[in-house]
């Protein structure tokens, strides 16, 4: 085994840096081998006994009416020591048992009490590293890194130290991210790309979330007032509010209740995830992404595998000109996407202005591809959108209908009621969906667009496309229309050119790669 030159350490290792034992000829020495941070002890217990102190009081007053007061208090004291205790007592030897190394050419990992998991990554692999830290440790001044090598197998392609000190992670992303001026692709200004504008807020009221948080709100106040057995009271209390005014009247004053908590919840959720924000280009091609109010986090790109950007516009946004910047990149583990739905956003809800100027920042671009103007589809297309508007009211509204005849009148006028409103809103989407729709070459870039609801202008890398799928449905044949999808190996992995007319779809697919989709298409000579 031959030895691996380590790191000199940082002058705030301090009790960071632990013992390791002897293991024979040509072990690294004990320096080399580094403790998380212990005070990761004292963050475990606290944020139990935060836990434990909101479960104490409903646990209480749920145990006092079979017990009595003082034996419940007593009781929940008893039970919040032992889960604060074993809490503390297990983080204490996770503690003690890990430790971790970062060597000339690997990153190590050792773990575990019965089972011990011996862990590593070579550098070379490293594509990002992370760092994140909720507000107590904040307060500690430690943070969480999550070191990896991009790849979906994330169990195995991931390393997380839990916690070390901020300056201590700040190293080991530098360290690990390092790369030499030779290897940035291309030159660019490098410093600060984008950085918060608190007017950006006035956008978290028109998205999705807000109905989401407000219809959510409404949930938990039920759901906690039946965990203390007071549900009955609070519809009573609600009831007693709306005794004098009509059901019409009541549903539409719960609604802007639940709308104004839903706005007031979207403004906090916003604040929390962009407040500090900053994009910034570091020496060596890395994209550094800083955010957060409470809790901090630090996300790094390396623009070697940044194969593009999507701009985001879902509805409520894109009504008042907003859109958000979306990295396509290689290398974005599962787990990344499912735990972390915004790991790889570079730029919130913004103007769309400035969302094309730092699309073009970020690809190194004078202009943001994103921009560029689009082919549009043929008018088979919008007839597709028209008819699956209709079909997508009309079969609900039918059943509806056959209900009311067979059990009573209100759903028949439940029925007419969805008619009257879908009907509209539906074909409105459907043409805003087809007014949507565009390819076009731009530069070194593809570019589609499509979508209503979530629309979506992907600039994707040409060289990066590895592949393509023509698919042309029953349906899409009789209409004379077929969609081309780019495989690649980056982002969602397939980026669609939806309902393009046959010898524009092919024409846009074999223009953009050339020499990887003629071998497969049939010239037909002119005729006359």
């Amino acid at each position: 085994m031959s030895s691996e030159a380590a790191l000199s350490p940082s002058p705030d290792a301090g009790d960071d840096r632990g013992r390791s034992r002897a293991q024979g000829p040509g072990a690294a020495a004990p320096a080399d081998w580094r403790r998380l941070d212990r005070r990761t002890v004292l963050a475990s217990a606290l944020v139990t006994g935060g836990v434990v102190a909101g479960a104490a009081v409903p646990t209480t007053l749920g145990l006092s009416g079979r017990l009595g007061f003082g034996a419940a208090v007593a009781w929940v004291l008893a039970g919040a020591l032992l889960l604060i205790g074993s809490a503390a007592g297990g983080d204490y030897v996770r503690w003690r048992r890990t430790r971790y190394r970062i060597g000339a050419e690997r990153v190590e990992l050792h773990t575990g009490l019965f089972l011990v998991k011996k862990r590593s990554l070579a550098r070379e692999r490293i594509r990002s590293v992370d760092l994140t830290a909720h507000l107590l440790q904040r307060i500690l001044g430690l943070v969480t890194v999550r070191i990896g090598t991009g790849e979906h197998s994330a169990n195995d392609s991931t390393l997380e130290l839990d916690p070390v000190t901020r300056p201590e992670g700040e190293r080991l992303r530098r360290a690990l991210l390092e790369r030499t001026a030779a290897d940035s692709p291309g030159t660019h200004r490098e410093g600060e790309l984008a950085a918060l504008d608190p007017r950006w807020i006035r956008y978290a009221p028109v998205s999705f979330v807000a109905p989401a948080l407000g219809c959510a709100a409404g949930g938990a106040v039920l759901q906690v007032s039946d965990w203390i057995g007071a549900q009955g009271q609070v519809i009573e209390w609600i009831g007693e509010r709306f005794r004098d005014t009509s059901p019409l009247t009541m549903i539409v004053l719960l609604a802007l209740a639940a709308v104004v908590a839903g706005v007031v919840g979207a403004l906090g959720l916003w604040a929390e995830m962009w407040w500090n924000y900053r994009l910034e280009r570091e020496p060596g091609g890395t994209l550094r992404i800083r955010r957060g109010l409470l809790t901090s986090r630090s996300v790094s790109i390396e623009e070697r595998r940044l194969r593009g950007v999507d701009l985001v516009e879902p509805l409520g946004i894109r009504t008042f000109g907003a859109a958000r910047i979306d990295a396509i990149t290689t290398g974005l583990a599962k787990d990344d996407e499912e735990q972390h739905g915004d790991h790889n956003t570079l730029l919130p809800a913004v103007p769309r202005r400035v969302a094309d100027a730092v699309a073009a920042d970020v690809l190194r671009e004078t202009t943001s591809p994103t921009g560029a103007p689009l082919t549009a589809h043929p008018l088979a297309a919008r007839g597709r959108r028209l008819r699956r508007a209709c079909w997508a009211v009309g079969v609900p509204v039918a059943v509806l209908a056959l209900l009311g005849a067979l059990l009573t009148p209100v759903l028949l006028w439940t029925a007419l009621g969805c008619a009257v409103v879908g009907l509209p809103v539906g074909v409105l989407l459907a043409r805003d969906a087809y007014r949507g729709l565009g390819h076009a070459l731009s530069g070194d870039y593809l570019v589609v667009r499509a979508g209503t609801v979530r629309r979506s202008t992907a600039a994707l890398e040409r060289a990066g496309v590895i592949g393509w799928t023509v698919r042309q449905t029953y349906f899409q044949r009789r209409s004379g229309v077929l969609s081309v999808t780019a495989t690649t190996a980056a982002g969602a992995g397939a980026y669609t050119a939806h309902d393009t007319g046959v010898s524009q779809g092919l024409g846009f697919a074999a223009e953009a790669v050339p020499g990887l989709l003629e071998p497969f298409l049939e010239r037909v000579p002119p005729t006359g």
